[in-house]
C-alpha cells in the first residue's frame, strides 16, 4: 500500500477536526424556529420510537425518541413533513413555523405495504416514486435490513431488472438490463464512487452497503443529470456523509450481522452529534470479515473478505443552506478463486483501498429565479493490488480522481414548472503496474446540461440536453503497438431526453421516455495489452474505439391504491458501437484466455414486473419479474453474459411489530450465448426469513433471521465466472440485529 492514502487521510481527519472544533461564529449562537412533535399509533395510541421525521426539499430530519417526541429546527414559513416508520403506512403533511400549534400530533396507520416514497436520483427534486418518469426502486432500511449482503449487488439481486457478476462473494457487481462495467453509474449522495470496478470481474466495488440509509436504482438511461456512461442505469447509495440538519440530541443506528455460509461477522455504527445549534458532526465505522463460500458440493477456496471503512463529516447549517466536508477510508481485502485455465491453483489476493474527500454546499434563495443552487468538489484515489502466491505483485491499478459537480435548480418561467441547469468538470490519472504494458493515461471530462418540467395536470412534460466531451491521453503514443496505434482519442457527444407521465384518477400512471446516451470507452478498453492474472485473462485493448450512443425507449404503467402497488414497463435500448470483451478462443503465450475488445451495434430488449398486494390485514404477496434478450443487431447472434428470466415470488405476514416471509427465486435455463460462453440450467432456490421490532431503552430494536437456500439448491448464476467449478451459495443462516436512536 502507497504512502498516499495515509497522507491523504491524515489531511482529511485534520480537515474535518478543525472545521468542528473551530470556534462558532454569532450565527452559529443563533437558536432558529422549529417544529415539535409526537408520532404515535392510531390504533392503540403508544408512542412510537425510531420513526423518522423528513422536511421535504431542505435535507433536514429527526429520529422520534422512546415517547415519540421530535424536534426540527427550522426556520420560519411552510414544510411538507413526512413520517416513515417500520410497520407502518408512511404520511406527508403540511406544517407552518411560527404556529399556533406549540405540538403536532402525528399518527400512523398500520400498513404491510412497502411504500418506496421519496425519491432523489434521477429526478430534479424529491418525489414519490410514482411520480418517477424513469423505472426507480428504493431500498428502504427496512428492506435493507431484511436483504442486507455483504456488497450493493448481491443486497439489490432481487430488484427486477437487476442481476449479479461475480467471482466470488466479494467480486459481486450490478448488470442492469444486461449491461453492466462503467455502463452503471454506482454514486455515493449523489457523487461518483472511483474505484476500479469497471476493469475486470475481479474487481470489487469499494462500497459496504451496511452503512447506508437507503439505496436507490434508475433503471435504464441516466446520462442527462449524471452524465456520460449512465447508459444502463445509475445506482446511488445514500449515506449521508456531509451532514445536512442539526439533531436535537444525538442520533443514529447500529447495525451487526453473522453469516453462516461464509462463517463471516460485521458491524457497522453511524452517529450524528449536534456540537452546537448550527454545526452538527457525524462518525461511521464498518467492519466486515468472513471466511470461504460454502457450496452445496464444499467451499469454494480463497473467497475470504476483510473490509473495514472509517469515516467522518460536518458542516454549518444555516437556514438557506449549509456548507460541510467529509472524509472516508476504505479498505477491502480478498481472494480470488483459483482452478481456471491459466489461473494459479491457489487463487489471487487482492488489496485494495480507497480514500476520498469531499466539500459540499448548498444555498436555498427565499427570492429569485433559483430555488437551489449547490455544487460540491471531491478527491479521491483508489489502489488495487493483485498478489500472486506466494508473495508476487502480479497487476497494479491505481486512479486519482478531482472532480466538481454544480447544480442550479430554478423556480416557474413562463411554461416550465420547474427546471435545472448544471456543469461537472473531472480530472483522472490511471497508473498500472506489475505484468500489465497499459500505459499511465489522464482523461478530462466535462459536460453541461439543462432540464426541464412542463405541469399540465394531470400530465407532466420532461425534457433534458447535455454536451459531454472526454480526452483519453496516455503517457506516450506508440504507432507500433501490438495492439495498434495507441494515441490521445477525444470524445464528444449529445445526450437528451423526452418523456411523459399521465396521472389518471383511478390510481393508475402511464409513462413513456426516449433518451440518448452517451459513454466514452475505458482506458482498459483502449489501451489494455498484457496479462490479468486475477480475472485468468489476457486482455487486448482496441485504441481505434469510438463511442457508445444509445437509444433507449421505455413504457410503463403504474397501479397503486392502499392495498396493492403494481408496476410493468416495456424497453429496448440500441447501442452503436456496444464495446464487449469476447473470449477469442486461443491462448496468450502465458497460457490465459485471449478476450479481445470489439465495439458492435447491439440491442437490448426486455421487460420489467414488479408487485407487491395486501391481500388481507397484514398477508401480502409480492412478486418480481424481468427479461432481457441481448443481441448484435446486424446478425442477432446473442452477446456474452446476458442474464436469464429471472423471477420472484413471496409470500408474507407482516403486522407492526414482527414478520415472517417465504421467497422463491427462480431463473430459467440460459442458452442463448456467446461464442465460447457456457450455457447454463434453470432453478428454483428458496429462502424463509422472520423478524421481530421492538422499542427498548426508548429505541426502536429490530432482529431479522433468515435461512437462505433450504433446501441447499445446487445452482448457478449465468453471470458467475466461477460455475464450471463451483455453484451458488449453499443452506445458510443469517442474523442481523439493528438499533436505531
Amino acid at each position: 500500500m502507497s504512502a498516499l492514502p495515509s497522507q491523504v487521510t491524515i489531511r482529511a481527519i485534520a480537515c474535518l477536526l478543525a472545521f468542528a472544533l473551530a470556534p462558532l461564529t454569532s450565527a452559529g449562537q443563533e437558536r432558529p424556529g422549529g417544529i415539535e412533535g409526537i408520532v404515535r399509533a392510531r390504533e392503540s395510541g403508544e408512542p412510537l420510537a425510531g420513526a423518522r421525521v423528513t422536511v421535504i426539499g431542505t435535507g433536514r430530519f429527526a429520529i422520534t425518541h422512546g415517547d415519540g417526541s421530535f424536534r426540527l429546527q427550522v426556520p420560519d414559513g411552510e414544510y411538507t413533513l413526512r413520517v416513515e416508520r417500520l410497520g407502518y403506512a408512511p404520511i406527508e403533511m403540511t406544517s407552518t413555523v411560527p404556529t399556533d400549534n406549540p405540538l403536532v400530533v402525528i399518527e400512523l396507520e398500520e400498513s404491510a405495504l412497502e411504500l418506496e416514497g421519496i425519491v432523489v436520483t434521477g429526478a430534479l427534486s424529491e418525489r414519490g416514486a410514482d411520480e418517477a418518469l424513469r423505472p426507480v426502486s428504493v431500498v428502504s432500511a427496512n428492506e435493507l435490513q431484511r436483504r442486507l449482503q455483504p456488497t450493493v449487488a448481491s443486497t439489490l439481486g432481487s430488484e427486477p431488472g437487476l442481476a449479479v457478476t461475480s467471482m466470488g462473494p466479494a467480486t459481486a457487481r450490478p448488470v442492469i438490463r444486461g449491461m453492466s462495467g462503467d455502463r452503471i453509474l454506482v454514486l455515493e449522495d449523489g457523487v461518483r464512487v472511483v474505484d476500479v470496478s469497471n476493469a475486470g470481474p475481479d474487481h470489487a466495488t469499494s462500497l459496504d452497503p451496511m452503512s447506508a440509509r437507503r439505496i436507490e436504482v434508475v433503471r435504464g438511461p441516466g446520462a442527462i443529470l449524471y452524465g456520460s456512461n449512465a447508459i444502463g442505469g445509475v445506482i446511488n447509495v445514500i449515506r449521508d456523509e456531509v451532514p445536512t440538519s442539526v439533531p436535537h440530541h444525538a442520533t443514529g443506528s447500529m447495525t451487526v450481522q453473522g453469516r453462516s455460509v461464509t462463517s463471516g461477522a460485521g458491524g457497522s455504527a453511524s452517529v450524528l452529534v449536534p456540537l452546537s445549534q448550527r454545526i452538527p458532526v457525524r462518525f461511521e465505522a464498518s467492519r466486515r470479515s468472513s471466511g470461504d463460500l460454502a457450496t452445496p458440493v464444499g467451499d469454494l477456496g480463497n473467497t475470504g473478505i476483510d473490509v473495514w471503512s472509517l469515516g467522518a463529516g460536518t458542516s454549518w447549517v444555516g437556514e438557506a443552506g449549509h456548507v460541510g466536508v467529509a472524509g472516508l477510508v476504505h479498505l477491502n481485502d480478498h481472494g480470488i478463486p483459483g482452478g481456471f485455465v491459466g489461473g494459479h491453483v491457489e487463487g489471487v489476493a487482492i488489496e485494495s483501498d480507497r480514500v476520498s474527500v469531499k466539500a459540499e454546499g448548498e444555498h436555498r434563495p427565499t427570492e429569485g429565479l433559483f430555488s437551489t443552487l449547490s455544487g460540491n468538489a471531491t478527491y479521491s484515489y483508489f489502489e488495487h493490488l493483485e498478489i500472486e502466491p506466494p508473495d508476487i505483485l502480479g497487476t497494479r491499478y491505481e486512479r486519482q480522481t478531482i472532480a466538481s459537480d454544480l447544480l442550479a435548480r430554478h423556480r416557474a418561467i413562463g411554461p416550465f414548472s420547474a427546471g435545472a441547469v448544471g456543469a461537472r468538470a473531472s480530472w483522472e490519472a490511471f497508473e498500472f503496474g506489475g505484468s500489465l504494458f497499459t500505459p499511465n493515461t489522464d482523461r478530462i471530462s466535462m459536460g453541461v446540461f439543462a432540464y426541464e418540467e412542463i405541469d399540465l395536470d394531470p400530465i407532466r412534460l420532461e425534457a433534458g440536453l447535455r454536451y459531454d466531451w472526454t480526452q483519453t491521453s496516455p503517457a506516450e503514443e506508440d504507432p507500433d503497438s501490438d495492439i495498434g496505434h495507441v494515441r490521445t482519442r477525444s470524445f464528444g457527444s449529445i445526450s437528451g431526453s423526452f418523456g411523459a407521465l399521465y396521472n389518471a384518477p383511478s390510481g393508475v400512471t402511464l409513462g413513456a421516455s426516449v433518451s440518448r446516451a452517451f459513454r466514452t470507452p475505458d482506458v482498459n478498453e483502449l489501451f489494455s495489452e498484457g496479462p490479468h492474472l486475477a480475472a485468468y485473462a489476457f486482455e487486448v485493448g482496441n485504441p481505434s474505439l469510438e463511442e457508445e450512443v444509445g437509444t433507449g425507449f421505455d413504457v410503463f404503467v403504474r397501479f397503486h391504491n392502499d392495498r396493492v402497488h403494481a408496476e410493468l414497463t416495456g424497453f429496448t435500448n440500441l447501442v452503436n458501437g456496444y464495446v464487449f470483451g469476447e473470449e477469442t478462443g486461443e491462448l496468450s503465450r502465458v497460457q490465459l484466455p485471449i478476450y479481445q475488445f470489439y465495439g458492435e451495434d447491439a440491442r437490448f430488449l426486455g421487460f420489467e414486473a414488479a408487485l407487491d398486494w395486501v391481500v388481507s390485514g397484514p398477508f401480502k404477496i409480492e412478486g418480481t419479474a424481468s427479461s432481457v434478450r441481448g443481441e448484435i443487431r446486424g446478425t442477432g447472434e446473442p452477446l456474452p453474459l446476458i442474464p436469464p428470466l429471472q423471477a420472484r415470488f413471496t409470500l408474507a405476514y407482516e403486522p407492526a411489530d414482527w414478520f415472517v416471509r417465504a421467497e422463491s427465486h427462480a431463473a430459467s435455463a440460459q442458452e442463448r450465448v456467446g461464442e465460447f460462453e457456457t450455457a447454463t440450467d434453470g432453478y428454483t432456490r428458496f429462502d424463509l426469513s422472520a423478524g421481530v421490532s421492538r422499542t427498548i431503552g426508548g429505541r426502536l430494536n429490530i432482529l431479522t433471521l433468515g435461512l437462505e437456500n433450504v433446501t441447499n439448491q445446487e445452482y448457478r448464476n449465468h453471470l458467475s465466472r466461477v460455475k464450471e467449478i463451483m455453484p451458488e451459495a449453499g443452506r445458510g443462516v443469517t442474523l442481523t440485529y439493528r438499533v436505531v436512536f
